[in-house]
């Protein structure tokens, strides 16, 4: 029982994965977009930053739930 208990952990903090694509999509085309349109900078930043704390948010509560389900343990 104990290791399918590591198992749903171990899936639970997959998904850092999703957010960590996410956040370095989401970079690259800002990156690209302040590029082609230096006079926009300061709101693609700002659409940036919004979007990653949503991203990294994800990671956080599959972090919060692994940790959740190992005190089980």
């Amino acid at each position: 029982m104990s290791g399918l208990v590591f198992l749903a952990a171990a899936i639970a903090v997959f998904t850092g994965i999703g957010a960590g694509i996410s956040i370095g999509k989401a970079t690259s085309v800002a990156a690209e977009s302040v590029a082609r349109q230096p006079e926009a900078a300061s709101k693609i930043q700002t659409i940036l930053l919004l979007g990653a704390a949503l991203a990294e948010a994800t990671a956080i509560y599959g972090l919060v739930i692994a940790i959740m389900i190992l005190g089980k343990v």
